[in-house]
């Protein structure tokens, strides 16, 4: 016969408790002291969703729930820390028994304990993504394949679809028709590459980053005893930054709640900007129904940006259908600050040279350079502003990876011009022969030595692996040096990425989409010399000037402007926003407008964007921009910037300078 015996409540320690209500304001409390049930909190931008959490946390513990009975999920161990530290600090409490921490971070630390369930041991080794790429790479040769071989994927492109795979539990065959439509012939082999991948980890006694998730929602589904053991000790269950969850996130939160069914989901729907990488939006839409008698609280009330940048704000995500609708309100007041201002511009130079100027502006009337950030939908939309940055030596830093000339694929195609101008360039030489199959370090010395002591480029003997793509390059290396081609570099371009550049960074580069535009750009901005020779010395002055903050340059430890995709300006702030390139096509990029999904993804990017700004905000768009065709394309100003009500915004005129003649 059982007996169900129930444990009291353990008695707070004495002392003052919070006063929640003098410090948050009504909609944050309402969320945090909402009763015990599921909870979809939509949190606007700026509204204060942390300090919501975190506050709903010392809440529960406040009113008797013991701290190892909350499970908190976040995106960030960073996240996860601050949210912790809060709560230690309002609370006279231990708190350390709280699980706190990435999905990924609780996935591990079930797995500790239950790894033998699965057939792994306890001590399992978590796989860095180098070495992870590595034992894929194994795998492929295992079947008998060869890595060289140009048509499969390299380990980092492998990961990632294994990894999308994985996270949106679905098969690979799947995601190559959806993402990597060009791997689809070898669909079978990926299967099968993926497949002996799994079985070598495990032989190994291995996991890799999405291995985490993937064996703890096996193990919550398939062990009945472990799985009612965690259902029953999570009472709460609290997930930040919930637009953001793949499939396999959500599945793992709703098999941990499904008992006592307490989430408290908190988000912006408005935010959801990460579906490339797997974040499924329906996750907040579809949460009521998962969930029945969810209650819904949105909090709207804005502490970041002037109330001229949130009605812009509320007036552009308006247009989208599917969404918790929600109108943010500033705390601050109005009469203080100027309207956004949208400004048209003549090129892409003539973008860049307004913003450096208006940044000098901004920086006389006290705005230190650090609270001022440039956001772009791709990287390449920023190669002008880069360039009259370095030019005017404005300090400027990059969020989102390398300065534009700094990047592999725009040095590797670079190289095959230096080479074809100067025969005796060894570095260009060395670094294209890298590119083949089977050349390495000294491999590639050993063909310069050859070619240094007169030996004719096209009959050096590469290892019998590179045969067929150094062939390739003897080709292309031909015809791009010929007389009625050896000094019009974008044409140079075009021929080196068609004939060999493209195919390479498809099983190379994970992202080969946004560097084949970048190679694009860089084509257009070819057109702008009469010489090749002149063309490369740009270039090589471009990565030799300091733009950034580095520890060795002339702005080291300076203020700097900063850089960044909007992806990657996701959860910060800045005094003064410029958001560029608001060209339809450039933004919204062109591919997403192809679905309703992928229009309305793309105007909540925008929305990131613009709900970045707490002074100031500029948008900007550039009439005509260079394209690889030959001939300044016309551009349509961003269907995000087009018809705004009268007085939304300043639109200001901008005029050349008026030459001197003095």
């Amino acid at each position: 016969m059982s007996v169900e015996y129930i444990l009291k409540k353990t008695a707070a320690p004495a002392g003052a408790k919070i006063d929640y209500r003098a410090q948050l304001n009504d909609e944050q409390y309402e969320a945090v002291t909402a009763r015990p049930g599921p909870l979809l909190v939509i949190a606007g931008a700026g509204s204060g969703k942390t300090r919501t959490l975190t506050y709903r946390v010392a809440y529960l513990i406040e009113n008797g729930v013991e701290p190892e009975n909350i499970l908190l999920l976040t995106f960030t161990n960073k996240a996860s820390r601050e949210m912790l530290d809060r709560v230690g600090n309002l609370l006279p409490h231990d708190i350390s028994r709280i699980w706190g921490g990435t999905f990924h971070s609780v996935a591990n630390r079930l797995l500790r304990r239950h790894a033998n369930e699965l057939g792994f041991g306890a001590d399992f080794t978590i796989l860095d993504r180098d070495d992870a790429a590595d034992l894929a790479v194994a795998a492929l040769k295992s079947l008998g394949l060869d890595p060289k071989d140009k048509e499969l994927p390299k380990g980092a492109v492998l990961l990632d679809i294994f990894g999308l795979a994985a996270s949106t539990e679905r098969s690979i065959a799947h995601i190559v028709q959806e993402h990597y439509p060009y791997f689809s012939a070898i669909t079978d082999k990926l299967e099968a590459i993926s497949r002996l991948f799994r079985d070598r980890k495990k032989a190994d006694n291995v996991m890799d980053y999405d291995d985490l998730l993937v064996y703890a929602l096996k193990l919550l589904r398939d062990r009945e005893e472990i799985r009612k053991f965690y259902q029953e000790q999570f009472q709460h269950v609290l997930v930040d930054e919930y637009q953001d969850t793949n499939k396999i996130q959500s599945d793992f939160i709703d098999v941990i709640a499904a008992y006592h069914h307490q989430v408290m989901a908190v988000g912006d729907d408005a935010q959801s900007i990460y579906s490339w990488r797997g974040a499924n939006f329906e996750n907040v839409l579809t949460f009521p129904q998962r969930f029945p008698g969810a209650r819904e609280i949105r909090i709207e009330t804005n502490y970041r940006s002037t109330p001229e940048i949130l009605t812009l704000a509320n007036y552009a995500i308006a247009a989208n259908t599917r969404q918790y609708p929600k109108n943010l309100h500033a705390v601050r007041p109005a009469e203080k600050y100027s309207k956004p201002a949208l400004i048209c511009l003549q090129d892409a130079n003539q973008q860049a040279q307004f913003i450096c100027q208006r940044i000098e502006e901004i920086q006389e009337e006290g705005v230190d350079l650090n609270e001022i950030a440039i956001l772009y939908r791709a990287h390449f939309h920023s190669m002008e502003l880069q360039m009259e940055m370095t030019r005017r030596q404005m300090p400027f830093e990059l969020l989102s990876g390398l300065r534009f000339f700094e990047q592999a694929h725009v040095k590797d195609v670079a190289s095959f011009l230096k080479f074809a101008q100067n025969p005796k360039d060894e570095l260009a030489f060395k670094r294209i022969a890298s590119l083949m199959p089977a050349v390495g370090e000294k491999t590639a010395d050993k063909l310069w030595q050859k070619l240094a002591q007169g030996a004719d480029f096209a009959s050096l003997e590469p290892p019998a692996k590179a045969a067929v793509p150094w062939k390739q390059w003897v080709e292309t290396q031909a015809q791009i040096s010929a007389p009625d081609l050896r000094g019009r570099a974008s044409e140079q371009i075009q021929v080196v990425i068609d004939a060999i550049y493209e195919d390479y960074m498809k099983t190379k580069f994970p992202n080969f989409q946004s560097r084949l535009e970048d190679l694009g750009q860089l084509r257009a901005f070819a057109q702008n010399f009469e010489k090749t020779e002149e063309f490369l010395a740009q270039l090589a002055l471009m990565t030799n000037v300091d733009g950034g903050p580095r520890q060795d340059g002339p702005f080291a430890g300076q203020p700097c402007v900063r850089l960044s995709t909007i992806h990657q300006a996701k959860g910060l702030e800045w005094k003064v926003v410029f958001v560029i390139m608001l060209c339809d096509g450039l933004f919204p990029a062109k591919r997403s407008v192809e679905t309703l999904d992928g229009e309305e993804e793309e105007r909540r990017l925008f929305y990131v964007a613009v709900t970045r700004a707490c002074d100031e905000l500029y948008l900007t768009y550039p009439l005509t921009r260079a394209s690889a065709s030959f001939e300044d394309r016309w551009q349509e100003p961003s269907r995000f910037v087009t018809g705004f009500p009268r007085g939304l915004v300043n639109e200001w005129k901008i005029k050349p300078a008026t030459p001197s003649w003095d």
